[in-house]
């Protein structure tokens, strides 16, 4: 049975303020100049169960981070993005909003080996180690310095790829996780038409939800998903729910959320970007 209120739902997740703040800023304030009051976050995570307490020692520690900047103006306080945030936000919208892909094949050798430690250095999302010098995994993005690579598309007996799939990244797992989304999006499906405030705080649980799995799924190409995968019916539920609580949810930033100069600016290309992204991933 589906959450009779948001508050049922939301008590049911519980939440750690540092990556919700991400979430709330990746979502909502990225998109629209990358600065807000800290008031906003303050009443917005607050129906979340985050203290003002727990924000306030969240931002701190993003700021030593070097992901936000803050400054006052008059009684209040800002935090904006840092350049460095900005690009890394940028990279990780493409993942959460983005269509799946469909790439070749890539075997990167590391001369100097510990592959498994290359990978991680170097950020390579989506590739297992083979051995100590060989990964595997998808052709996406740029061959590492010092790396030798091999791209090509399979042949022979490609059914085969799917048991590599499941037995290499570990599928089985990160199934069961998509499938608790799709729980948690009937929830939000069945709470009908919202008002703005709600609006929002669902588009942002749903993002958050989202961006717990699919900054972890290797988001391996089609061929070595299973039939059914249940990472697409997530993603083509994520797409749906999120253009549908929006219209609302943005009404409800553009009343209510402020920066330095006063309410936030409209959307940006990067926040209209993300749109085309989620219509372009439900009529592919």
């Amino acid at each position: 049975m589906g959450a009779a209120t948001l508050s049922d739902l939301m008590l049911a997740q519980p939440m750690r303020a540092g990556s919700f703040i991400v979430t709330v800023f990746g979502d909502v304030i990225a998109p629209r100049g990358g600065e807000v009051w800290i008031g906003n976050l303050i009443e917005f995570c607050a129906p979340f169960g985050i203290s003002e307490t727990l924000i306030r020692t969240a931002v701190s520690r993003l700021v030593s981070a070097e992901q936000l900047a803050g400054h006052r103006k008059g009684r209040r306080s800002f935090y904006r993005l840092t350049n460095a945030a900005r690009l890394e936000y940028r990279q990780a919208a493409d993942i959460i909003y983005g269509q799946s892909e469909n790439l070749p094949w890539r075997v990167l050798f590391f001369a100097k080996g510990a592959a498994s430690a290359q990978i991680e250095g170097a950020g390579l999302h989506g590739y297992v180690a083979l051995n100590d010098t060989c990964a595997f995994g998808p052709a996406r993005g740029p061959v590492p310095d010092g790396a030798l690579a091999l791209t090509a598309p399979l042949v022979g007996a490609q059914h085969q790829i799917r048991d590599l799939g499941a037995a290499l990244w570990g599928l089985d797992a990160l199934a069961q996780e998509y499938q608790g989304f799709l729980a948690l999006a009937a929830q939000i499906e069945q709470m009908g038409q919202l008002p703005p405030p709600d609006a929002l705080q669902a588009r942002v649980l749903l993002v958050h939800a989202f961006r717990q799995i699919i900054l972890r799924d290797p988001r391996l190409p089609h061929a070595a998903l299973p039939p059914d995968w249940a990472g697409q019916r997530a993603r083509t539920r994520f797409a749906q729910l999120y253009l549908g609580l929006s219209d609302a949810a943005d009404s409800h930033v553009a009343a209510s959320f402020q920066g330095s100069d006063g309410l936030l600016a409209a959307l940006n290309p990067d926040g209209i970007a993300r749109y085309d992204l989620l219509r372009n991933s439900l009529s592919a």
